[in-house]
């Protein structure tokens, strides 16, 4: 083989991992999701689509604001980890009446608690921005 062969060749090879990496590195997980849980027997409302791109890219909220591991009380989940289901952690439905939990405890083992903990309250400090953004259970679950 020529050396103007192997030469193009190689800068064949080159620019595929370039590409590959550029693709890794620009996938922030897919457009929309649908927050369908296993947790509920059966879903009383509408399910939610969350805009996952216009999230992250159009509001420019980080990963860790949603995605966590928590290890001694900080964070450890980094971009680039595996991204886990909520419900592969906060695998129960909706926190019992009583006995009566603290609110952490709700968010940690509860779906219902840990989902709607993250996105009203994030929504509620868009709102004291002067941003609008939903808090009502309609504007999230549509009929």
């Amino acid at each position: 083989m020529s050396s103007k062969k192997v030469l193009c060749l190689l800068v064949a090879v080159c620019f595929g991992f370039v590409m590959a990496g550029v693709a890794v590195a620009t996938d922030k997980g897919p457009e929309t999701i649908t927050m369908d849980s296993k947790v509920y027997p059966e879903h009383k409302k509408s399910l939610v689509t969350f805009n996952h791109h216009k999230h992250n890219v159009d509001y420019q909220i980080g990963c860790c604001e949603c995605h966590h591991v928590y290890k001694d009380g900080k964070n450890v989940w980094k971009e680039g980890d595996e991204v886990a289901k909520c419900d592969s952690c906060h695998s129960e439905a909706k926190a019992p009446r009583k006995p009566k939990l603290s609110k952490e405890e709700q968010i940690k083992g509860y779906h219902y608690s840990a989902i709607h903990e993250n996105c009203k309250g994030c929504h509620r400090d868009v709102n004291k921005e002067g941003k609008a953004a939903p808090t009502k259970c309609t504007e999230c679950h549509p009929k």
